[in-house]
């Protein structure tokens, strides 16, 4: 009886995250290609973002065959759209929370990592201040206190708040953020709407850092904090640049899980 082959999952992107997924496709036992081998993939995973690169990603799509499973991160309506002429069904695993979750891990160690070397000051006994408490925010607030920092969460939640109170973080409302700024070291929002607006980034000290990391257009003022002289930076994708590897196989694995509730063939 002759054997089963795997199916073959094509991997489209040359970064370090999507390298990463398709070496652990690979150790999972699949037959993984690149674009040249698409339109024989039963599966694609496809890069994030994936936006509707006008002819590029509908040139991608026509190499597909039509049936075939896609995934991307941060999928647009327009590639959607574009997957949908071609017959493609194309699926977003940052829909996952367990994926969110896990994301949110290299993003503090990113953010972290970035504190440390726009300073001259140690973590340790610095006054930061998290504005915002979802996933990303919980995953950084508690490293950053246990390094030493004294933290306080900003948020609007009341839920959130208690969940930081009873992690051992100091917690405010959003609005009570205000008479925190002239004593606060470090500023980090994920909040994706406007939060740091001129009138509280005045309120920082000269010296103080200020990191988003809110997807664009970020929470914070850039230009005003360019004119006030205050160092502010926008922090998007720490996952794919501060650890590529980990970034990859957390995609992959939730790829297989989405398979598997599909009840796909995948072994």
């Amino acid at each position: 009886m002759e054997e089963k082959r795997p199916g073959v999952f094509a991997v489209i992107g040359e970064d370090a995250r999507q390298r990463a997924a398709a070496d652990y496709l690979r150790e999972k036992g699949f037959r993984v290609c690149g674009p040249e081998g698409l339109a024989q993939a039963r599966w694609a995973l496809l890069p994030m973002p994936l936006t509707a690169d006008g002819a590029a990603l509908e040139q991608l799509l026509a190499e597909a065959k039509p049936g075939t499973l896609a995934f991307g991160g941060r999928v647009s309506e327009a590639a959607k759209a574009a997957a949908a002429a071609a017959g493609i069904e194309l699926n977003d695993y940052l829909g996952r929370e367990e994926l969110a979750r896990l994301n949110a891990i290299p993003t503090a160690e990113g953010c972290i990592g970035l504190i440390l070397q726009n300073r001259r000051r140690t973590l340790w006994d610095s006054t930061v201040l998290v504005l915002g408490y979802g996933r990303c925010g919980q995953a950084l607030a508690v490293r950053l206190a246990a390094l030493g920092a004294r933290v306080t969460v900003a948020a609007r939640s009341p839920g959130q708040r208690a969940l930081a109170m009873s992690q051992g973080l100091n917690a405010v409302p959003m609005e009570a953020a205000d008479g925190l700024l002239e004593t606060t070291d470090v500023a980090v929002n994920t909040v994706p709407a406007p939060v740091l607006g001129a009138a509280r980034l005045k309120r920082l000290p000269k010296d103080a850092l200020v990191i988003d990391l809110a997807s664009l257009p970020g929470g914070t003022d850039f230009e005003a904090a360019k004119e006030l002289g205050v160092r502010a930076i926008h922090a998007l994708s720490l996952p794919a640049r501060c650890a590529p590897v980990t970034a990859g196989q957390f995609v992959a694995r939730a790829v297989l899980a989405m398979l598997r509730e599909r009840g796909e063939e995948i072994g």
